[in-house]
């Protein structure tokens, strides 16, 4: 029997093929626009992602029996806003996880609501990224547009409603709404008098791994698929991402290396952190505590070709010797979006400090590869606050690929770095959730103890280790000397 896993990204979609025993038959990448129409806005039609997707599935499936096709499960982008009309139509590009617009939204609900009665509601404080303070934001810039308002989902569950008509979600991604009570797992009655919607705006909530409706005939006509396909209700990226990496159940953590940098811990029981990251619904079921930065790998494509104009990642990195490693004098501040956890700043910008005569493109390089590296432990010191024990984590995404990269972090965290044998990101856990809601596997833990292995560990130097921690403790002075220059800027 096969599975199919979606990645719904921010610049792609990526569909896969898994046979029911993890092996991956077949993966095919469809691309899309990316607009941003105003400095720090950042938006897609939802239009393009279901063509992608229904594109993809096409070439994905050649070949394929369409009676061993048995479950579909997406991981998507959090937080984006897509709205539509009582015709179901798009009334406007989505507002993605990485727009900055919405900062007097963020304010209000911080200042004026107020975080302890966020918390309370939510079980989070509001961070520009999030889907609430979009909303807010629609309100208050684009009225005729709100009051068309029938439906609020987030992007997988766009491709989930054209796949099955389920308006639906699950507890991983609503949690970074900003409008669900994540403890509960119900919608917050206060939070939608505060946006200004009703229930029946809002998709109906299910586990990860429920099954949310079947294929729509239509649809299983053009893909070739029987109509009893079951398509589960999936998970925000990062839930479905720890899914593929076996982070499930207490106490396990795994650092996300993609276009965001993310650190995720998961958890039996809902914990209440610090205001720098977020206590979140997991896809096993349970919960997790997560920190997510706004640029991770995406500040090493952006140093690479807009500014160093190569694609020789390798070379430029093979220039950085053992010597230099914990040595740098040249620190890079990751915030090319702005930066989330724990600052909760989008007016923050990436910078480059400590520079010198002597200063070259590789100690750019370096910098660049620590800063990302840097912004991530200071997740890892918020999970600390909240009770948080952690020794070793399993790394994933484009940017744990190097092996430079993977040291860094290894030292820059101190602690044991772990890569998982298949590495396919949020498209491997949606297609073991598929497996789960068929039957294959009694739990998504169950699931994850037979599909998830462990190809290779790396373990802190001391020596090195130390260093790191110097230069850590240097960086982390450095975003509160500037945040009021960032302001002003």
């Amino acid at each position: 029997m096969y599975y199919v896993g979606i990645d719904l990204g921010t610049s792609a979609v990526k569909l896969l093929l898994m046979q029911e025993d993890g092996t991956i038959k077949n993966i095919v990448s469809r691309d899309y626009p990316l607009s941003f129409p105003h400095p720090g806005w950042s938006e897609q039609n939802p239009t393009d992602w279901w063509d992608a997707v229904r594109d993809g599935l096409k070439e994905l499936l050649i070949g394929t029996p369409a009676k061993e096709v048995r479950g579909i499960g997406a991981g998507g982008q959090m937080h984006g806003l897509v709205i539509l009309d009582d015709k179901d139509q798009v009334i406007r590009p989505a507002i993605l996880w990485n727009d900055g617009r919405t900062q007097k939204e963020t304010d209000y609900l911080n200042n004026e609501i107020g975080k302890d009665k966020l918390r309370e509601y939510t079980g989070n404080i509001a961070f520009a990224g999030f889907t609430a303070p979009k909303i807010l934001w629609v309100r208050e810039n684009e009225p005729e547009n709100f009051k068309r308002i029938r439906k609020v989902m987030l992007p997988k569950d766009y491709i989930n409603y054209k796949l099955t008509g389920s308006f639906c979600t699950d507890y991983s991604d609503a949690s970074g709404m900003l409008l669900l009570d994540v403890a509960n797992k119900t919608w917050s009655k206060e939070m939608l008098n505060i946006c200004g919607l009703s229930e029946e705006m809002l998709p109906k909530l299910y586990e990860s791994f429920d099954v949310v409706g079947n294929l729509k005939p239509e649809v299983a006509r053009e893909l070739d698929l029987n109509p009893s396909v079951k398509v589960v209700a999936g998970a925000g990226d990062n839930a479905a991402a720890a899914i593929g990496t076996g982070t499930v159940g207490k106490g396990h953590c795994n650092i996300s290396l993609g276009t965001s940098g993310t650190l995720f811990l998961s958890d039996d029981k809902f914990m209440l952190p610090s205001e720098g990251i977020h206590s979140f619904a997991h896809a096993d079921g349970h919960y997790h505590l997560m920190g997510c930065m706004l640029s991770a790998a995406s500040c090493n494509k952006w140093l690479m070709e807009e500014v160093l104009h190569t694609k020789d990642y390798d070379a430029e990195r093979e220039l950085i010797t053992d010597e230099m490693l914990g040595r740098n004098h040249v620190f890079f501040l990751p915030y090319l979006m702005g930066e989330r956890a724990p600052h909760n700043d989008p007016l923050a910008r990436g910078c480059f400090i400590g520079m010198t005569m002597d200063s070259d493109r590789t100690d750019l390089v370096q910098a660049m590869l620590e800063g990302v590296a840097f912004g991530m432990r200071d997740s890892l010191e918020e999970a600390k606050k909240a009770g948080a024990d952690i020794h070793s984590s399993m790394i994933c995404g484009g940017g744990s690929k190097s092996s430079l990269w993977r040291r860094i972090f290894c030292n820059v965290m101190n602690i044991e770095i772990t890569m998982p044998e298949t590495e396919q990101g949020p498209g491997y856990g949606g297609a073991i959730l598929a497996a789960v809601a068929d039957g294959k596997y009694e739990s998504v833990e169950a699931a994850c103890e037979k599909l998830v292995s462990i190809k290779a560990r790396i373990e802190p130097e001391p020596e090195l280790a130390a260093r790191y921690e110097e230069r850590y403790q240097a960086f982390r002075k450095l975003y509160p000397a500037l945040k009021d220059a960032f302001k002003a800027l």
